[in-house]
């Protein structure tokens, strides 16, 4: 096979099946965004914003040193991609690949070329053209009062459930757990193991400690299931296990420990002293010297990664080996202490911190698919899950455009485009780059995440992504994908001098892959997180071997940094987010107590601060990720809708609306698609919990849901009776000259 066709695709030994690589894919979408980036946003600062370099911005007009600051273009848009940067890029791909890689891709890049990118800059835009204000005094401006307080309240609880789903992916990652199994599991020992002896710890269970190569059969189902990785069952003591041979059956209150990452968890919480030192470095060592204090901070915090190796079996492993009750805890008590504290102290050093780490892990994973070039061994489109499956329950349509939302577009983006980013505007050309071109390069973060996963050999894929006791239900459907899509292998399996080569990355099992990144549980690790850190440690690991830097010593640290990577993109959306939702409820408040509304009241920010963290801390706790993360997208999507109406309010009001077509027709997509996925989960998943005897949270999710989607509903009628009216007016008095757009504000 020729050179160019080997780095195009390979034909898979087994199936005959074509398999495409990644890296002309990736070629392909950075031509793409580059020129959407170099047409079409020109098209909207040039016609639709009007983008004007001669008047003066807020940050100039009204200047006080702290909120409105004249920022440097690149300086500002660091700030700016680290505060849209969050979770929703990175797990909502890997998750949507049960659907296939085809569809997620084309919505990634057609979403944020004609969507995402367009709702980021044209917001920034009117907020800049609106003194800087927010997402809800722009609906007062344009709509009046009522839409105003709609719009409140909508953003407050859209913010609420969207820190759910962004703080449950921490919690699967980190976490620990105990996974029911069902009474009369059968498990078989590999041949010449004997039953291990039992522990006794003080909690009156026995813990058994099985080796690897085990299989089970679950009750009712004859299918075998391997366990090539090593795992451990708690058993009521009062019901020790009787070996039958070297097999066994487990009687009733059986449960699987997985236990929590201490290596990860002792990395990230690193990273809060790490950000104090950063700030103090700052603002009282070295005060001005923000790039110095932030290489200090990046290589505090690799060196954090380093020595978290040797955390897990020391005396401090205990204390961060957390459950998933203290991990969720941990993330509250997190929460409320960042959205607390002043903004310099932790907030502002923080953002800057991960400014850098983002920006150059994006970049570095970017080279590293180019240079590993890794065949996409996920199939373009699976058709056994195409009307739901293991990692995202719903069909394809309209679920594949909630469960990817934050790399096509992403309402979240609108509260940091109306927040801090339009008070620190230098000159109009910028918002240009900072609200189109930072949208583009999330969208990138998105592709990426997605090509990652679809790398992965998709046997490793679901046994990650589907959760233990939910592996009996899926069993039989991620047989038929084998048996039609195959587990691919690379090119060179077809050659007998490579295929013995059953270490090299993409071949490996589940047992090799926890063996190899420093001893953790794997299986069952739903939420994306864990998924995407194997799959980056993979491409890591196949990119510097092109380099000569080689070591299996190395997986274990490429995959404790991506953890690190991923926390620290949910992070910084769990401090900020908090901190937004806390003035949202006190402005809300302080209509009805006035010193409610005071943002330096410390009363009140306690308060407010406490009911935000509870309200996430509580949805985390009775959720599950295929509840949890289409509410997020639900509730994220709904927001963008909202956004857009806004913007193209604006655009109306101010005498373009034959140009409103740019935000009114993606608004209208994103309308189809979330009504579409509410409807189905108020009618069909959060009464399936109710049944399931999950009264209070199916309940709770129900009112929640309905409550978004009235309230956004509310903004977009209220803004097409305005729409409406203009149109009237427009037709009626034809004889009026129409006002010049570099006229209107």
């Amino acid at each position: 096979m020729p050179a160019l066709a080997v780095a195009l695709y390979h034909v898979d030994p087994r199936t005959g099946q074509v398999v495409l690589h990644a890296m002309p894919i990736l070629l392909l979408i950075l031509l793409l965004l580059a020129i959407a980036y170099r047409y079409y946003s020109a098209f909207l600062a040039a016609k639709v914003a009007v983008l004007d370099d001669t008047r003066l911005t807020p940050a100039h007009r009204f200047y006080d040193g702290q909120n409105y600051h004249p920022t440097n273009r690149w300086v500002l848009f660091g700030h700016h991609f680290a505060a849209i940067s969050g979770a929703g890029p990175l797990i909502g791909p890997v998750l949507a690949i049960q659907y296939g890689y085809m569809p997620g891709l084309l919505w990634l890049v057609i979403g944020v070329c004609l969507a995402g990118a367009v709702q980021d800059m044209l917001v920034l835009a009117a907020s800049v053209r609106r003194d800087g204000k927010s997402l809800a005094e722009i609906a007062r401006t344009e709509l009046g009062y009522p839409a105003m307080l709609a719009a409140a309240l909508a953003i407050l609880f859209i913010v609420i459930i969207a820190l759910a789903g962004l703080g449950f992916v921490v919690v699967k990652a980190l976490g620990g757990e105990e996974v029911k199994l069902p009474a009369g599991l059968h498990i078989t020992l590999p041949p010449e193991a004997d039953l291990p002896l039992p522990e006794s710890p003080s909690s009156g269970r026995q813990l058994y400690h099985f080796p690897p190569g085990c299989v089970l059969r679950y009750p009712n189902d004859n299918k075998p299931t391997h366990r090539p990785e090593g795992f451990t069952l708690a058993v009521p003591a009062d019901s020790p296990l009787k070996p039958q041979g070297n097999s066994v059956s487990l009687p009733a209150g059986c449960t699987q420990v997985v236990p929590g990452s201490a290596w990860g968890t002792f990395t990230i919480a690193c990273t809060i002293p790490i950000a104090l030192l950063v700030g103090w470095w700052m603002y009282r060592l070295r005060p001005g010297r923000v790039v110095e204090a932030s290489l200090v901070g990046a290589l505090l915090t690799l060196a954090a990664v380093i020595a978290g190796n040797w955390i897990p079996g020391s005396p401090l492993a205990p204390y961060f080996t957390l459950t998933r009750e203290q991990t969720i805890l941990a993330l509250c008590l997190y929460g409320f202490v960042a959205a607390v504290l002043p903004v310099w102290l932790l907030l502002g050093p923080r953002d800057y911190l991960s400014s850098f780490l983002k920006i150059g892990t994006v970049i570095l994973l970017v080279l590293s698919v180019l240079l590993a070039n890794p065949p996409l061994q996920a199939p373009p489109i699976n058709e056994v899950f195409l009307n739901g499956g293991p990692t995202f329950p719903g069909s394809i349509f309209p679920f594949v455009f909630i469960c990817i939302m934050c790399g096509a577009i992403s309402g979240f983006h609108s509260l940091v485009s109306s927040g801090t980013t339009p008070k620190m505007v230098e000159r109009e050309s910028h918002i240009r780059s900072i609200g189109y071109g930072a949208m583009l390069i999330e969208g990138l973060v998105g592709v990426v995440a997605l090509i990652t996963a679809a790398s992965l050999p998709q046997d490793l894929y679901y046994a990650m992504n589907i959760g233990i006791d939910a592996a009996p239900r899926w069993q039989g459907a991620v047989q038929q994908v084998e048996e039609r899509y195959g587990w691919r292998l690379p090119a060179e399996a077809a050659d007998p001098l490579h295929a013995a080569q059953v270490d090299a990355p993409h071949h490996l099992d589940l047992a090799q892959v926890e063996e190899r990144v420093g001893g953790e549980a794997l299986r069952g690790r739903t939420g994306g997180a864990v998924t995407l850190a194997v799959g980056m440690a993979l491409i890591f690991e196949d990119a510097f071997r092109w380099l000569g830097i080689t070591g299996q010593w190395l997986l274990k640290y490429w995959y404790h940094f991506a953890i690190m990577f991923e926390a620290l993109f949910i992070l910084t959306t769990i401090d900020a987010g908090t901190r937004i939702a806390r003035f949202l409820l006190q402005e809300s408040a302080g209509r009805l107590y006035a010193p409610l509304a005071r943002t330096d009241w410390l009363p009140g920010a306690l308060l407010a601060t406490a009911l935000v963290t509870a309200g996430y801390g509580w949805l985390i706790h009775t959720g599950s990720i295929d509840t949890i993360w289409p509410m997020f997208g639900i509730a994220n999507q709904g927001l963008a809708v909202l956004a857009l109406a806004l913007v193209t309010t604006w655009l109306v009001n101010s005498g373009r609306g034959r140009l409103a077509w740019v935000t009114a027709l993606p608004m209208l997509f994103v309308l189809s698609t979330t009504t579409s996925a509410a409807a189905i989960m108020v009618t069909v998943r959060f009464p399936a919990m109710i049944r399931d005897g999950r009264v209070l949270a199916g309940s709770l999710n129900i009112a929640l849901t309905l409550f978004v989607v009235t309230t956004v509903g509310v903004v977009v009628l209220w803004a097409l009776a305005r729409w409406l009216a203009a149109a009237l007016r427009y037709f009626r008095t034809p004889s009026l000259p129409r006002p010049s757009p570099s006229g209107q504000p």
